[in-house]
């Protein structure tokens, strides 16, 4: 089974930028559809990105849709977020997780793998 870890939060000034990274360490990463899952404190979690696990097929909330890009280099086993022109509203614990299939769903037990997180903070 796949482990996740994510890396590259931090604390950025609103119009900033940071790259997020979920890098893991099996060789079958190429097999697995990367979510990017966020949880803003008090609050529910929110679907971010996804990619698929090789044709490069990406969908998007629409919050983040033109400011957000998910990549990834299955040769590094490690899959990207880049966070671009940032909000305070975009604060919030960013989890990477993994299935076999596209989901739109938050539920940990929709997928096979989630991280530890990685806590994003946007001031204004």
């Amino acid at each position: 089974q796949v482990q996740l870890e994510e890396s590259g939060g931090g604390v950025v000034q609103a119009g900033g930028s940071l790259r997020l990274s979920c890098a893991a360490a099996e060789p079958t990463f190429d097999t697995y559809f990367i979510h990017w899952i966020r949880q803003a404190s008090g609050q529910e979690r929110e679907f971010v990105a996804a990619i698929s696990s090789s044709d490069g097929a990406t969908w998007y909330e629409d919050s983040v849709k033109g400011r957000f890009t998910i990549t990834r280099d299955n040769t590094k086993n490690i899959a990207y977020l880049q966070m671009n022109t940032l909000k305070p509203e975009d604060t919030a614990v960013y989890y990477c997780a993994a299935r076999r299939y596209f989901t739109r769903s938050t539920r940990t037990t929709d997928y096979v793998a989630w991280g530890q997180g990685t806590q994003v903070t946007v001031s204004s």
